[in-house]
């Protein structure tokens, strides 16, 4: 079987467990199958920081040209990790600054298999994130206060109309913490309701509530704080946080950047380090592929590469249904199971108490799931048999 010939893509290596696995995607899923034009930029911190960031703009900069990204989960660094890597600066996160170039929508949904049971078992149709990924806290400017003094901020009119000034606070007895944040006020009201689309604006509070009680079946349009927030919080109810897709859609929907909806498994790095068994689910990372590819094969109308991205989704939920899986999703499935079964038997009062005991207890056995390599390989053997049926 012939590779499939596919277009351009800008591919952005990532840090940590994320980065281990990210090769063997490459290696295992799609190199085998598709002949791909990447334009490759290692987003990793160490090469974020030897390049003082300028290899994220230029990846967000190849992805504008080329119209398609696929990225690898990345590190934003905090105190701890400027002291662990020596970094010149805490820089920002790669994801705001490409999103913040690129503008557009974050869309995030989670990928359902019917043996994995969701935490919020009310949900039976699927919610769909949309998060504005433009400005709001990813864009702030924020300083520590160093002592007493005036917090101000002003507005200045282009036209040269007279400023907008407002005094913010007054710090009396010593410093403290400040932070400005932007958006601009572009409408898309008469756009939606030209595609027949219903809205209906909800306090965050008040919307989380719905959802909660809802059956789903909706999308949710958050501010970007918000939909970072929510997007996790629908991905653990559907039942794994490592089971999300993430896209961001350009306002002219002619640009995407496809990554994985979760962070670099930091946990699971450290043990791989020590040469130690890892079982880390890469549906995630998987799913940034074949969602950049879906995407580069609907601008060249490239119906193998479209086909080929379908498949490989369609594999992992196979594998994933058929028993196959990785630690968090058995634990997903055998724990719930186990706890029911435990909980059913302990009578009024004493169940409640007991609930956090039997939930902690209870736990999975190793042959109840593969680990990271074991996983990937099965797939590749799936995604083969399939391609072969193709």
């Amino acid at each position: 079987m012939g590779k499939i010939k596919g277009g351009p893509v800008v591919e952005m290596q990532g840090d940590e467990m994320t980065r281990v696995i990210w090769d063997l995607i490459k290696e295992k899923l799609i190199l085998p199958f598709v002949d791909l034009e990447i334009h490759f930029f290692d987003l990793g911190l160490e090469n974020r920081d030897a390049t003082d960031d300028a290899v994220t703009i230029e990846a967000a900069n190849a992805i504008k040209k080329y119209n398609v990204g696929i990225k690898c989960a990345t590190i934003t660094p905090d105190e701890k990790r400027v002291e662990e890597f020596k970094l010149k600066f805490m820089w920002r996160s790669p994801n705001g600054t490409i999103r913040n170039i690129l503008g557009g929508t974050v869309f995030r949904e989670a990928i359902i298999c019917r043996n994995i049971p969701r935490l919020v078992p009310g949900w039976t149709k699927s919610i769909v994130i949309g998060r504005h990924a433009y400005g709001d806290q990813y864009r702030a400017t924020d300083f520590v206060v160093p002592g007493p003094g005036k917090l101000e901020i002003k507005f200045t009119p282009e036209n040269g109309g007279a400023p907008i000034e407002y005094t913010i606070f007054d710090f009396k007895d010593g410093g403290g913490v400040a932070m400005g944040m932007y958006n601009t006020d572009q409408e898309y009201k008469a756009k939606f309701e030209a595609k027949g689309i219903w809205y209906e604006h909800r306090l965050i509070d008040d919307m989380v509530a719905y959802a909660m009680k809802s059956e789903g079946g909706f999308v949710w349009a958050c501010k970007n704080y918000d939909g970072d927030v929510q997007s996790d919080s629908v991905a653990q109810g559907f039942g794994s946080l490592g089971m999300m897709t993430s896209v961001l859609i350009s306002p002219d929907g002619k640009t995407v950047e496809a990554e994985a909806a979760h962070g670099t498994v930091t946990r699971h790095f450290r043990v791989h380090q020590l040469g130690k068994e890892t079982s880390t689910n890469p549906i995630a990372s998987i799913f940034a592929w074949t969602r950049g590819l879906a995407h580069r094969a609907k601008l060249d109308d490239n119906a193998e590469l479209a086909t080929f991205s379908r498949n490989l989704e369609d594999v992992c939920i196979e594998t994933i249904e058929s028993g196959m899986m990785t630690k968090d999703l058995a634990i997903c499935i055998k724990s719930m199971n186990r706890l029911v079964n435990a909980f059913c038997k302990i009578q009024g009062f004493v169940r409640w108490l007991m609930f956090p005991i039997i939930h902690c207890t209870l736990s999975v056995q190793r042959e109840d799931y593969l680990n990271t390599f074991e996983f990937l390989d099965a797939l590749a053997a799936n995604l083969r048999k399939k391609m072969a049926q193709s």
